[in-house]
């Protein structure tokens, strides 16, 4: 049989459409089972972070605790000099001299748990600069996790080292101030968020642990509870609500909005005191009522925080408290802060994702041992709460006080007392040979922040900090007798001296001779009333004089009571002291 020409192409393109559809078919078989996987891929991963993780929640404590870090390393690099340094109004190196005399003459074991320093291992002869190279180390591991969000143990730990070996000189010194103490419980805590080596933001093989989230829960509870039972237990005004008709006028530095604050009705004033104690006393119990209910009281507490940063300057206190109210979110509440494409978000996203389709990797060594740790970290947590806790429920609270020498876990409180009534000792000097002449004219020095020219608006400082202006509100209503530094500052002020100068904001005599005399008052400060005639003549404040509260001074006639201390008389060379 012949086959025609016509016949041969025409089968064979028939084959040739048979393999081209069979091909297609094929094609679109394995296109359905590519497209089939990857909706599955797509059922599996989370469009949006899930309840439960603290990834994000990590990034957001490190950072907040770098940002206090380092807003208190910038006030100790530019203050401390002054106030503990060589030539500062109380020595650190006589405290430390004084601190190994007590402990047997050696710089050991017993000086470090005494009082826990680098300073010990430095030379003592350049303590100032000892001083600025420890806060300029903290700036710049402080200002490293502020701007990475990523911290390993050994960071943190050097940050919690070096701030501790400031405090330790400085709390004793000059004055025990309870947000000193928190920062450092929270700087240990935050130890324990890190993995030990790496610098990644979302170290996949060290996850966040519970244990340590839960010890800052537990740490914004204390604070709350600590502060809420202090007030109940001492001033009668917070029992019978009238504490906020004075505390605006009366706390130790206001701002500009204290002062409109402070004129609210009386309905308001008696408002925020019993919001005070529902957020004080009865909000830190959300915390363990469940995630949503920890994450309100969260919210409540940083609200509360901000409300206070607007209406004082209370240093960063109020900002370190946010710190532990952030661990009461997690990434699910957290994510709006962290872009939809940035590589933190999308990591923890894929991790979700493997941990939904059941691909978590397998806990290496490490990991467990961390595992240990965590554990570790819960149980020295919950062995020094113990003395805390009695402390809370204890008819005699105390606050703001450790009870072990690296002040890992502390009591808080605050304003267990309210000033009813506002004073300040204000510093004077004249050039007239006789402080007694009735034609002497007496020029006021003015601080920083402190309330002084009843002219200047109160400033708006927070999170910095001034402390001498700080240790000016504690000075005001006790005796110089009791804060013998006053004198201490009066002797530099007679010798226009740089470094205690440097934290004033005004000198009637610079430029001009010293001072023959300087002398303090002690004055009533009331604010004016808005729309008044005082307040249109641009006083913030009204005055009164209730007396003197120390005598005119002068150099050679404190030679003797500056030898009696030991301190460095203003007309002997900055290398030598008086012998006592």
């Amino acid at each position: 049989m012949t086959v025609s020409p016509v016949n041969m192409a025409a089968a064979s393109e028939s084959s040739v459409r048979r393999r081209r559809v069979e091909s297609k078919r094929a094609s679109s078989e394995e296109d359905e089972e590519e497209e089939e996987e990857k909706k599955k891929e797509r059922e599996t991963e989370p469009r949006a972070l899930r309840a439960g993780s603290y990834w994000l929640t990590r990034i957001v404590l490190l950072r907040s605790i770098a940002f206090i870090y380092f807003v208190a390393f910038a006030v100790a690099y530019n203050q401390n000099k002054q106030l503990i340094g060589e030539r500062g109004l109380m020595p650190c190196e006589d405290y430390l001299r004084s601190v190994k005399r007590y402990v047997g003459g050696k710089i050991g074991a017993a000086a470090l748990a005494y009082t826990p320093s680098v300073l010990w291992f430095l030379d003592w002869s350049c303590m100032d600069a000892n001083l600025d190279g420890v806060a300029l180390l903290g700036l710049a591991l402080s200002g490293f996790v502020l701007l990475t969000g990523a911290a390993n143990m050994l960071i943190m730990a050097a940050l919690w080292a070096l701030y501790h070996s400031l405090v330790n000189e400085m709390v004793v010194i000059i004055i025990s101030a309870g947000w000193e103490s928190q920062l450092l419980e929270t700087g240990f805590l935050g130890i324990f968020l890190c993995p030990v080596w790496s610098l990644s933001q979302v170290p996949r093989r060290c996850p966040p642990s519970l244990i340590s989230i839960w010890t800052f829960r537990w740490l914004i509870v204390r604070i709350m509870l600590g502060a809420g039972l202090i007030k109940v237990r001492g001033d009668k005004c917070w029992r019978d609500l009238t504490c906020m008709d004075y505390h605006y006028e009366t706390q130790p530095m206001p701002n500009p909005m204290s002062y409109y604050m402070h004129r609210s009705p009386w309905w308001f004033h008696r408002f925020e005191t019993l919001s005070n104690h529902f957020i004080e006393l009865i909000a830190p119990f959300f915390t363990f009522t469940g995630r949503r209910m920890c994450a309100v009281n969260g919210a409540i507490q940083v609200l509360f925080q901000v409300t206070l940063i607007v209406s004082g300057n209370l240093s960063f206190l109020n900002w370190l408290t946010i710190v532990p109210s952030l661990a009461c979110f997690d990434d699910a509440a957290l994510g709006f802060l962290f872009r939809s494409g940035g590589g933190a978000k999308r990591k923890v996203l894929e991790i979700q994702a493997e941990e939904a389709a059941g691909r978590t990797p397998k806990p290496t060594r490490g990991m467990l041992m961390r595992r240990v740790v965590n554990v570790s970290l819960g149980v020295l947590i919950g062995c020094l709460s113990v003395p805390v806790v009695m402390n809370l429920l204890s008819s005699r609270q105390v606050m703001n006080t450790s009870f072990d020498p690296l002040r890992i876990v502390n009591t808080y409180g605050a304003f267990g007392s309210i000033t009813k009534e506002r004073t300040e000792v204000i510093f004077q000097g004249t050039l007239s040979s006789d402080p007694k002449d009735p034609q002497a004219v007496w020029e006021e020095y003015q601080f920083l922040c402190k309330p002084g020219d009843v002219y200047r608006r109160p400033c708006l400082i927070s999170p910095y900090h001034y402390r001498l202006d700080w240790l000016m509100w504690f000075a005001a209503f006790q005796t110089y007798e009791q804060s013998e530094w006053v004198i201490h500052i009066a002797g530099r002020l007679l010798a226009n001296d740089s470094s205690v100068l440097s934290l004033l904001d005004h000198n009637p005599f610079q430029g001009r001779d010293n001072p023959r005399w300087v002398r303090g008052e002690h004055f009533r400060y009331k604010f004016s009333s808005p729309g008044s005639a005082s307040a249109a003549e641009g006083k913030w404040w009204l005055r009164k004089r209730i007396g003197a509260y120390f005598p005119p001074v002068n150099l050679e006639g404190l030679r003797g009571y500056f030898q009696s201390r030991n301190w460095a008389h203003p007309h002997i060379p900055a290398n030598r002291k008086l012998k006592s």
